[in-house]
């Protein structure tokens, strides 16, 4: 298995019924919650995998037609529809790298999409906001960032230029002002506001809450005139909201009686915000009215909301899944009645089983684990320790296909909430400031040793595995925990930070300089502590990593620095690589990196038993 280009089974399971329940579960359509064009509600977009590929569709809901409106190999993830109804713009990168330009063209496809707005230059995405007369733009390079306003029958012209992490964060409703989210103070984990007018790209508001306290526009009020920003804020060591009244600046804090993080959106008339609540990987809506105060819940699934958003009339769309059931698009109208909005073609994914919760003692507090587990299989059970990417992310309890196969082919699977995870406070999420990747595994070490001691886990069959941060985290584990793992899945991992750093965009690096406290050059000891590479020639248990060949943020050649250290001592590990980015959009490419992971760990398993029987 040394140094060996993995491959995918044609199969994974004897048994035709339960090969073609795992398959299903990732080829079933979905789709996500509609975005409507404000001021044509009957013009919608949404994305879906009805074709094998994530792409944009339109929906015409006045006639119920749909169109695919992109069709790319790579797929596509990135679109806004114009306020009129007229236009869709999406993102245009090359095979996954996330670097390009946006496109436009017509809600009826008359004729062809072309660049949106002319005299930008290409870039990483940095935000868009769409109105009649003007459009917001942001892109990011290696030089930074550059904010641009194009007003109608005019060239584009800047707004804002930084080297720092920033990007454009709402539009008012008369398109008079512009919010930026900026990183000026050095620190883009926590950014401070800025608010420009849009004639005179003159700034007229500015509000940052001091070191370590971030500060994001979600959305000005839908009401034209009304210069009320709506804000997330984290003052008192949660996601809370305020509402900032940025010609007055004057602003208003909202204390809601909910234990969790919230974020929200504007009702329709500017009088009531819509409120999704986070609190233990679970949501729960409300509507907040703005005169009186009052907090009322709106009745919703328990499970998790993806995203919400009110029509015009008050209906509130939102997308919907938990562990057991698949997704479904929803829509609660005013009079309480909660009915499935759009259901895509074929059948649904067929259900998993329910996650039940843990709650273990680790070093800075209590550490939440998410749990699923095959029905009626004895344990101790050979365990996936499935870490979640961001590092600023959270497992939640949602559907996943990927948990799913895991179970059926015998597994418990455990999803570790440690620290750096969003959803249980700013205090938690930013532990791992200066000691990234070192403190998160003292979480995952102590949610292993309870799922051992409880009796959950075979100690002998424990695997971990994750992408992206995950990823990170999982080829960091094997080297400093290297007794703890008899496998390891790592997917568009962080290996080599150093060279990581070099190569990936700038972005990202200025996320870096933000949670190590400066760059490699800077602070050396931190990243090679933090660093895979640094205890690569401890690694015991065979390793599979796959990898996307046009990654920006987990470049490809810190892969390769790792993959070589592997080889030069003999390591076992198998290695697959991919036409894609970080990650990919191809349906038929996740089953097959799904079964390639799936097996390659059952092979493992047996050869260590095989081993230890002989």
């Amino acid at each position: 298995m040394t140094d060996q280009q993995a491959k995918a089974p044609e199969t994974l399971f004897d048994d035709p019924e339960r090969e073609a329940r795992w398959r299903a579960r990732f080829t079933a359509a979905r789709i996500s919650a509609p975005e409507w064009a404000l001021d044509a509600a009957d013009r919608s977009l949404y994305i879906s995998n009805a074709s094998g590929v994530w792409e944009v569709y339109a929906w015409d809901r006045a006639s119920d037609t749909h169109r695919q409106v992109t069709d790319r190999a790579e797929g596509t993830s990135h679109a806004a529809i114009s306020p009129d109804g007229r236009h869709i713009w999406w993102f245009d990168d090359t095979a996954g790298d996330e670097f390009g330009n946006w496109i436009s063209e017509p809600f009826d496809a008359t004729r062809k999409g072309e660049q949106a707005v002319p005299g930008t230059h290409p870039g990483y995405p940095a935000g868009l906001h769409l109105g009649h007369r003007v459009t917001a733009l942001g892109t990011a390079t290696d030089d930074g960032t550059t904010i641009w306003l194009a007003h109608q029958g005019r060239s584009a012209e800047v707004l804002y230029a930084s080297e720092h992490q920033s990007g454009v964060s709402a539009l008012s409703r008369d398109e008079q002002l512009v919010a930026v989210e900026h990183s000026e103070h050095g620190d883009s984990r926590h950014p401070a506001l800025r608010v420009y007018a849009a004639d005179s790209a003159e700034a007229v508001g500015e509000k940052w809450d001091g070191p370590g306290k971030g500060l994001d526009a979600l959305a000005f009020s839908p009401v034209a005139g009304d210069a009320r920003l709506l804000v997330a804020h984290e003052r008192r060591g949660r996601d809370e909201l305020l509402i900032w009244d940025v010609r007055a600046d004057t602003e208003r804090v909202i204390e809601l009686d909910l234990p969790g993080d919230v974020t929200a959106d504007w009702y329709p008339d500017g009088k009531s915000l819509l409120v999704v609540h986070t609190h233990q990987s679970r949501n729960t809506v409300h509507r907040w009215d703005i005169e009186s105060g009052l907090l009322s819940t709106l009745d919703s699934a328990a499970g998790t909301i993806g995203s919400a958003g009110v029509r015009p009339d008050g209906t509130v769309e939102y997308s919907w899944s938990s562990g057991e059931l698949p997704p479904q698009v929803r829509a609660l109208s005013p009079d309480g009645e909660d009915r499935v909005l759009l259901t895509p073609p074929g059948d649904p994914a067929p259900p998993s089983v329910r996650l039940t919760d843990a709650f273990v003692t680790g070093p800075g507090g209590p550490v939440h684990a998410l749990i699923a587990r095959p029905e009626g299989v004895d344990a101790p059970l050979p365990t996936l320790f499935s870490v979640h990417g961001g590092p600023h992310a959270a497992d939640e309890d949602r559907f996943s296909a990927y948990r799913s196969v895991w179970v059926d082919a015998g597994f418990a699977v455990v999803q570790v909430n440690y620290r750096g995870s969003t959803g249980y406070g700013s205090a938690w999420r930013d532990a791992i400031e200066g000691r990234p990747g070192v403190t998160e595994l003292e979480d995952i070490a102590v949610v292993r040793e309870w799922a051992v001691s409880s009796g959950l886990a075979d100690p002998q069959k424990c695997v971990v595995e994750g992408a992206s941060w995950g990823g990170y985290l999982t080829l960091l584990a094997l080297g400093m925990q290297p007794a703890a793992w008899a496998a390891g899945i790592a997917v568009v991992p962080v290996a080599d930070y150093v060279a990581a750093y070099e190569d990936e965009m700038e972005p990202l690096r200025d996320f870096d300089r933000a949670l190590f406290g400066g760059s490699p050059e800077e602070v050396p000891d931190r990243y090679h502590e933090s660093s895979p590479i640094t205890y690569v020639d401890e690694v015991a248990a065979p390793v599979l990593v796959q990898a996307g060949e046009n990654d920006p943020r987990c470049p490809i050649r810190q892969i390769d620095n790792y993959l070589a250290r592997l080889s030069e001592r003999g390591a076992p590990h198998e290695v697959y690589r991919y036409d894609a980015g970080h990650g990919s959009l191809v349906v038929a490419e996740l089953v097959k990196q799904t079964a390639m992971s799936v097996d390659f760990v059952r092979r493992t398993l047996a050869e260590k038993a095989a081993a230890l029987a002989g």
